[in-house]
């Protein structure tokens, strides 16, 4: 049997796949060797995707945000392989994931737009090259980490218009203090911030709303897109929850850069299922 999973910070979706052609989904906690060590993610999956699996595992791939470089992947492959000690492992980065769901074997532009964000080139096999996203803090702009975290700075600092001020009061009850120790002391603080963004969804005809998730946007492409060679010489596809639910602001600033035809899928698992069952690339 086959194993694919999809992880970014926020959640893990798995792929279990029979030798029959039959597909079981399975949902874990989001797997970030950044945030998480091989000891909590090796428990996690013992008590919680073990049972969903059986034994029988012979091939995994895990595709995941954080795997920047091979000590990230091991960290998750030393995990994975005290569990499924018979299994042939293979660990890469979410960016080379969502390429494969986007584009198969064909080249594209891969924007990820989710918890975090990042954009690179793929050549229909590799990754060819990129721009750093640095995470909620330095970059990840467009994110929904990064969003949450404007958003939040913009009601502390009663930029927000009133009327909304008030009912993000109401619907969320937070204080200074407890924003401060989630944001600067507390765990998973990108999960945090990302949390909010569907208050803006809810109020996307708002004007604030609609321009405040417009220029984020505009960032995501002057700081990342832009900054590739040849940027406009490539197809682009979007993938993740924020690329998804913000379509309607997300194609005409897509425009705006030269790119007519943007692709927008919300989860690369199901074309990851496609790229291994159809290209048996292994």
């Amino acid at each position: 049997m086959i194993l694919i999973a999809d992880s970014g910070s926020t959640k893990t979706a798995w792929k279990l796949i029979s030798p029959s052609g039959e597909v079981k989904d399975i949902k874990t906690e989001g797997i970030n060797p950044f945030f998480r060590s091989e000891e909590d993610i090796f428990q996690e999956l013992q008590q919680f995707l073990l049972p969903e699996t059986g034994e029988g595992i012979r091939e995994i791939y895990f595709y995941g945000a954080g795997i920047v470089n091979a000590e990230k992947g091991n960290i998750i492959r030393r995990a994975l392989i005290r569990i499924y000690a018979d299994a042939a492992i293979e660990t890469y980065s979410d960016v080379l994931g969502s390429a494969r769901a986007l584009f198969g074997n064909q080249s594209g532009m891969v924007c990820i737009l989710g918890t975090g964000s990042n954009v690179c080139l793929y050549n229909g096999e590799n990754i060819r090259g990129g721009v750093s996203p640095l995470g909620f803090i330095l970059g990840d702009e467009g994110s929904g980490a990064v969003m949450g975290r404007k958003l939040l700075g913009d009601y502390f600092k009663e930029i927000m218009p009133p009327d909304l001020r008030e009912e993000f009061t109401l619907r969320y009850k937070l204080t200074r203090e407890e924003v401060l120790n989630r944001v600067y002391r507390g765990e998973k603080p990108n999960q945090f911030l990302a949390q909010f963004t569907p208050f803006l969804s809810e109020h996307i005809d708002a004007d604030y709303c609609k321009e405040f998730i417009e220029l984020n946007f505009i960032e995501f492409f002057e700081r990342n897109v832009c900054k590739l060679l040849d940027y406009n010489n490539y197809s682009i596809g979007f993938i993740g929850s924020v690329a998804y639910h913000f379509s309607s602001v997300l194609i005409p600033v897509a425009h705006t850069f030269g790119f007519d035809q943007p692709i927008i899928i919300k989860d690369p698992i199901d074309g990851l299922e496609k790229y291994y069952t159809k290209s048996k690339i292994r």
